[in-house]
C-alpha cells in the first residue's frame, strides 16, 4: 500500500481506537476483553478490505501521535507524576490495541489461506479426476495461473511416506522451483499421498528440476523413491491423460520391480499394449509358462531365470552372477526351461515368446496369483 493511503483505513477503526485511548487516559485502566475482541474484529475487516498490517499499525501510531496532546487525561494531568502514570496507561492501551488488531488481521489471513488452499485442492481434484465442466474448469484454472488451451505434462513422485501439501518436502521442492524459475504457471501439490507437478510443455526444464529435487532434496529431507512423467497432451483433458500415464508408469515399475528411479510414460508404452487384452495375456502365460509349475521348487526360480537372462542380454556369466548361481547351474536351468516349455531360449523367436510371457507373468503376478 502506498504512503498516501493510510487515510483510507476504515473510519470506524480510528473512532474506536482513539475512543479507547481517550478513556484509558482518563481512568488509567486496561482494555477490557470485549474491547480487545472488537479490535480483533476490526483487524479482520482491515485484512479483508486489503489493508496490510504494517499500514494499519502505522495509521494507529500516527493517530496516537497526533491525538496525544489532546487526550483528556493528558491535558488534565495535575503534575509530572500523574502525567507519567496516565501516559504509561495510554501506551499500555496502545500496545494491547495493536496486538489485538494484529491478531485479528492474522486470523483473517489464515482464513483466506485456508479458503485458497481448499479451492486449490478442489480444483486439483476436478482437474486430475475430470469431474467438472471443461469450460468452468478452464475458467477456474486462470486463478491458479494455468491456461488449459495449451499442452501440459504431469510428473508424479512417490515415496515411502504419503505427501500432503504441508509436507516439508513439498515446501522444499516448491521453494527451489520458484527460486530457479520464478513464478510461472506451474502447479505443485500433494495428491493421494503422491507429489504432483503440472507444467506447460514449454517449461519441460521445470519437470527435470522437479524430478532432480524430489530424488535428491538435500540434507534433512527424505527423497522420493520414483518419479514418473506422463506425455504432453493439450487441453483440460490433456492434464488428466498425462497424470494417468504417469500413474500407470509408476504402477508398471512397481509390478515389474524396475530399478529406474526416473520413468517416462513414452518409454513404457509397450506394457499398456501388452495388457490391453488381459485375457489373451493370461492365455499366453498359461500356455507357455504353465509347465514350469511341474519343476522341483515350482515355477518361480525358472521364471526368474528367464527374466534375468533377458536383463543380462543373454550373457550367461553375467546372468549367473546376478542370480547367484554357477554358470553350470544356470545351464541346467535353461535346459529345464526348454524341456518343460518346449521353447528354446537360444532361438530368437522362441526367446521373444518366453520373454513376453515372462513379462506378462510379472504383470499378472503369476504364479503367486492364479490366472
Amino acid at each position: 500500500m502506498s504512503e498516501g493511503t493510510e487515510h483510507d483505513i476504515p473510519t470506524e477503526l480510528a473512532e474506536v481506537y482513539l475512543g479507547l485511548l481517550a478513556d484509558a487516559s482518563r481512568t488509567g485502566r486496561l482494555l477490557r476483553r470485549d474491547e480487545l475482541e472488537c479490535l480483533r474484529t476490526l483487524g479482520e475487516h482491515c485484512a479483508e478490505a486489503g489493508y496490510g498490517l504494517r499500514d494499519v499499525v502505522a495509521h494507529c501510531l500516527s493517530a496516537t501521535r497526533r491525538a496525544w496532546q489532546t487526550l483528556p487525561g493528558i491535558t488534565a494531568a495535575g503534575g509530572v507524576g500523574e502525567l507519567r502514570r496516565l501516559g504509561d496507561a495510554v501506551l499500555a492501551a496502545t500496545e494491547a490495541a495493536l496486538a489485538a488488531l494484529g491478531e485479528g488481521h492474522e486470523r483473517a489471513q489464515r482464513m483466506a489461506v485456508r479458503q485458497q488452499e481448499s479451492a486449490r485442492r478442489e480444483f486439483i481434484d476436478d482437474l486430475l479426476y475430470g469431474r467438472s465442466d471443461l469450460g468452468l474448469l478452464a475458467e477456474r484454472a486462470e486463478r491458479f495461473g494455468l491456461r488449459l488451451a495449451g499442452a501440459y505434462a504431469v510428473a508424479v513422485a512417490v515415496g515411502d511416506t504419503p505427501y500432503a501439501d504441508v509436507h516439508p518436502l513439498v515446501h522444499r521442492v516448491e521453494r527451489e522451483l520458484v527460486g530457479r524459475f520464478g513464478e510461472r504457471d506451474v502447479l505443485l501439490a500433494g495428491k493421494d499421498g503422491r507429489l504432483v507437478c503440472i507444467v506447460p510443455d514449454t517449461e519441460r526444464a521445470v519437470l527435470e528440476a522437479f524430478a532432480d529435487l524430489a530424488l535428491r532434496p538435500g540434507p534433512g529431507y527424505r527423497p522420493v523413491l520414483r518419479v514418473a512423467t506422463g506425455r504432453r497432451h493439450s487441453g483440460a483433458t490433456g492434464v488428466l491423460r498425462s497424470y494417468e500415464e504417469a500413474l500407470g508408469a509408476l504402477d508398471y515399475a512397481d509390478r515389474l520391480d524396475l530399478p529406474a528411479q526416473q520413468l517416462k510414460a513414452e518409454e513404457l508404452l509397450v506394457f499398456p499394449v501388452l495388457m490391453r487384452d488381459r485375457a489373451a495375456m493370461a492365455d499366453l502365460v498359461r500356455s507357455v509358462l504353465g509347465p514350469l509349475t511341474e519343476a522341483r521348487g515350482g515355477a518361480r526360480p525358472l521364471l526368474d531365470t528367464i527374466a534375468v537372462q533377458a536383463e543380462a542380454a543373454y550373457v550367461n556369466a553375467e546372468a549367473a552372477r546376478r542370480l547367484g548361481l554357477s554358470v553350470r547351474t544356470l545351464g541346467y536351468r535353461l535346459e529345464r526351461i526348454k524341456a518343460l516349455t518346449g521353447y528354446d531360449p537360444s532361438d530368437a523367436l522362441q526367446r521373444f515368446t518366453l520373454e513376453t510371457a515372462a513379462m506378462g507373468a510379472r504383470l499378472l503376478n503369476w504364479p503367486e496369483q492364479p490366472l
